[in-house]
């Protein structure tokens, strides 16, 4: 009785291992054209903002104003497909280092996404 009971259990814990390790199908679908184009633009508009992120001039601001360049980073990463589209554009739009006032402004966004993600805390709630 014992033996059967033995042969039972490790026929069943057999069938148990196969079945768990047993491959599963595989599937695989075509991309969108659109998509590639979508995923494509994102690593366009993401290689401008670090670009721009990198640059020293840029670095020594967020850094006057206690933000890691590396978060800073992150944090544009972050960002949606569509917010980073108008950042990288609200970027490209800015004279090269002619416009202080752009500069400034370029910052105060990238401090405000920080600020409402919770990445920082410039604005002291009351």
């Amino acid at each position: 009785m014992i033996m059967h009971l033995r042969r039972g259990i490790v026929a069943l814990t057999l069938v148990a291992f196969v079945a768990s390790v047993a491959p599963a199908p595989a599937s695989a679908a075509m991309i969108g054209t659109q998509a590639a184009v979508a995923a494509g633009a994102r690593t366009a508009n993401l290689a401008r903002v670090d670009s721009v992120l990198a640059r020293a001039d840029v670095q020594q601001r967020l850094t006057d104003l206690g933000v890691d360049a590396s978060a800073a980073r992150a944090r544009a990463a972050a960002l949606s497909d569509a917010e980073l589209a108008s950042f990288a554009e609200q970027l490209e739009q800015a004279p090269a280092g002619g416009d202080i006032l752009a500069v400034i402004g370029i910052v105060f966004v990238v401090l405000l996404i920080l600020e409402l993600t919770g990445v920082i805390d410039i604005f002291k709630k009351a």
